[in-house]
């Protein structure tokens, strides 16, 4: 039954992760370098992520600066940032790349935090979902005489203070990010 619980607690957690990692690439209105994690570069025939081709720094709360150690790769890095459709159109001056990101509306703040909470959502129902796998295979336990009634009673009972826990967890993180969101 440790196994069990193991497993959806590893699974809930991995749900809970994709979750965090879908918020940090949400905008804030305040620049930040996770904006870039999934920005490929072709360099040289072989996709490869920005991040080992540049260094990224980020001297005002606004703005990010790119400094690729090849400066032949400026180009690519231009095109890459531009497809990659993150909201912000980098300026290339021949040395660096700086992306500065522009204020956000009130309304585009709410959309954002709209989006977010369907994230969070979402993320919610695979929880629940795997809460519920659980549940059922726990319950086909039971009834093929493998573990008792009261077992039974005691592990759905674990099971649902499990999801109890990712629930909270989910919906802190989400008003967290709201309130970073909706920060002027």
């Amino acid at each position: 039954m440790e196994e069990l619980k193991q497993n959806l607690r590893k699974k809930m957690e991995s749900a809970f992760n994709s979750l965090l990692h879908n918020f940090s690439k949400a905008r804030t209105g305040r620049a930040n370098a996770s904006a870039l994690d999934d920005i490929r570069i072709d360099y040289y025939g072989s996709s490869t992520p920005i991040k080992q081709l540049c260094n990224i720094s980020i001297p005002e709360p606004r703005l990010i600066i790119i400094q690729p150690w090849d400066k032949t790769s400026l180009s690519n890095i231009e095109k890459a940032i531009l497809a990659s459709n993150i909201g912000v159109t980098p300026e290339n001056d021949g040395n660096v790349i700086r992306l500065p990101f522009q204020p956000l509306t009130e309304e585009t703040r709410k959309e954002i935090v709209r989006q977010t909470k369907k994230i969070a959502e979402d993320t919610k129902i695979e929880i629940r979902n795997i809460r519920r796998d659980g549940n059922e295979t726990v319950k086909l336990m039971e009834k093929d005489s493998k573990i008792s009634e009261d077992d039974l009673k005691k592990i759905l009972k674990d099971i649902q203070n499990l999801t109890d826990d990712w629930i909270d967890k989910i919906s802190e993180a989400t008003n967290s990010k709201e309130k970073e969101i909706m920060e002027v």
